[in-house]
C-alpha cells in the first residue's frame, strides 16, 4: 500500500513538472526563433525598407533583442543628423517652387510683345511646377500691384485659419477707416455691420471687393503684420503701403511674388489641406477672365467664347485674381493642364490711364505661353 500511494504522489508531481519543463522548453525556441527572424530583418530595419511594431520602437528593447545588429547612432552622428535635418527640411521646401530650366524661347519672344509697346512697363513669370520649367521677364521687379495683392492677402489669412486663431464664420465688423471705394458692394453697408470671414474672403476675390480686403487686412494683424508675412514667405516685392483701392499704386508686387503665392498654396508647403480646398474654391469665384485666361486662350486657338468654358472644352482650368486701377493692370493665376500638370503664371503691366494696350499686352503674353502649356501626348498602346 506504502508503495503505491508513492507510485501516486510521484505522478502527481510529474504532471505539472513536465508541464512547466514544456513551457519553458516553448518560451525558449519561441525566443530563438524570434531573435533569429529580427536579425535577419535588422539590416532592413536599418535602412528603413521596413518598420517594426509600436511596441519594438524603443531603442533599447530593440538593441537587447537583436544585440549589435541594430547599433545606436553615435553621438557624433546623431550631431550631424541634428545640424542636417533642417538643411534638408529647407531643401524639401525649396523644391517645391524651383525654378530649373528657362523656356528662352518664351522669355525671349516676352521681351519682343514688350519693346513693341515703349511706354508701357511689363513684368511677366511662368513656373511649371511638375518640372520646373520658367520663364521670366523682368519678373523680380516691384510694380503697382492694384487688386492682384489681395491673392497673396487671402494667403495670409488662410494661415490665421490653420492655425486657429481665426474661424471661417468669424464675424468682422465694418468700420470707418476700413471702408474703401470703388468695386465691391460692403462700401455701401451701413457702419458697424457685421460679415462672416468667409463671405470676406469670397467677395475679396469674386468681385474684388475693396473694403472686404480692409477687413481682411486688418483682421491679420494690420499692414505691418502683413508685410512681415510677405518678407517671411519670401515675396520681398509684396507690400500693403495703403488702405485699398490704393488709385495711386504705392502698394507693390511682382510677377514673380504673384506665382511664388499661388504655388505656396498649391504645393502643400504652407497651408493644410482644408485650407489649401478654400483657397481654390476662394479662387475659383473670381468674375473677370478676360486677361489670363482669355490670352491663354487665345494662345490655345479655337473657338473664342467665353474663355472659362472655352478653357474647360479643352482641359485647362484657370484660378486668378486681376488688378485694375487704370494706371495699372495685372493677372495672376492658378492653370491645371488637361494632363494633370500645374502651373503658375503672373502678368503686369503700367502705363497711361485706362490705355487698352496695357490689357492687350497681358493678354498677348498669355498667349504666346499657351504652346508651352500643351498637354503631353499620350504614348501609344502596344
Amino acid at each position: 500500500m506504502s508503495s503505491s500511494r508513492s507510485s501516486r504522489r510521484s505522478a502527481g508531481w510529474r504532471g505539472p513538472a513536465q508541464l512547466i519543463l514544456r513551457l519553458v522548453l516553448m518560451g525558449v525556441g519561441l525566443g530563438l526563433l524570434t531573435g533569429t527572424g529580427l536579425r535577419l530583418l535588422a539590416p532592413r530595419v536599418q535602412q528603413q525598407k521596413i518598420s517594426l511594431p509600436s511596441w519594438l520602437a524603443d531603442q533599447a528593447l530593440i538593441t537587447t533583442l537583436l544585440g549589435d545588429a541594430v547599433e545606436p547612432p553615435s553621438a557624433e552622428d546623431a550631431e550631424k543628423n541634428t545640424k542636417a535635418a533642417p538643411a534638408i527640411a529647407k531643401g524639401l521646401k525649396q523644391a517645391r517652387f524651383a525654378p530649373r530650366q528657362e523656356i528662352k524661347a518664351l522669355s525671349q519672344r516676352w521681351v519682343e510683345l514688350a519693346a513693341q509697346q515703349t511706354d508701357l512697363q511689363a513684368s511677366a513669370y511662368m513656373l511649371i511646377l511638375d518640372d520646373g520649367r520658367f520663364a521670366a521677364m523682368q519678373a523680380e521687379r516691384p510694380m503697382a500691384a492694384a487688386s492682384s495683392i489681395k491673392t497673396p492677402i487671402l494667403l495670409a489669412v488662410l494661415e490665421l485659419l490653420d492655425q486657429g486663431t481665426l474661424q471661417w464664420n468669424e464675424p468682422l465688423t465694418l468700420t470707418e477707416e476700413l471702408v474703401g471705394g470703388g468695386a465691391g458692394w460692403m462700401a455701401s453697408r451701413p457702419l458697424g455691420s457685421r460679415f462672416p470671414t468667409h463671405e470676406v474672403a469670397t467677395e475679396m476675390i469674386r468681385v474684388s471687393d475693396n473694403s472686404a480686403t480692409n477687413l481682411m487686412i486688418a483682421r491679420a494683424g494690420g499692414m505691418d503684420a502683413v508685410n512681415a508675412r510677405f518678407q517671411e514667405l519670401d515675396l520681398p516685392s509684396t507690400v500693403v503701403n495703403n488702405w485699398l483701392p490704393d488709385l495711386d499704386g504705392t502698394n507693390t508686387t511682382s510677377a514673380r511674388d504673384l506665382s511664388r503665392a499661388i504655388a505656396l498654396v498649391d504645393s502643400g508647403e504652407l497651408l493644410a489641406p482644408r485650407s489649401r480646398d478654400l483657397f481654390r474654391e476662394v479662387m475659383g469665384t473670381s468674375v473677370t477672365n478676360t486677361l489670363l485666361p482669355r490670352g491663354l486662350m487665345r494662345g490655345l486657338g479655337g473657338a473664342q467664347g467665353a474663355p472659362d468654358a472655352s478653357l474647360a472644352r479643352k482641359g485647362y482650368r484657370v484660378y486668378n485674381k486681376t488688378g485694375d486701377i487704370g494706371i495699372a493692370y495685372a493677372d495672376a493665376g492658378l492653370i491645371e493642364l488637361p494632363d494633370g500638370r500645374r502651373a503658375v503664371a503672373g502678368f503686369l503691366v503700367e502705363g497711361p490711364f485706362n490705355d487698352p494696350r496695357s490689357t492687350e499686352l497681358i493678354r498677348q503674353l498669355a498667349a504666346a505661353m499657351a504652346p508651352h502649356l500643351k498637354p503631353i501626348p499620350v504614348p501609344p498602346k502596344p
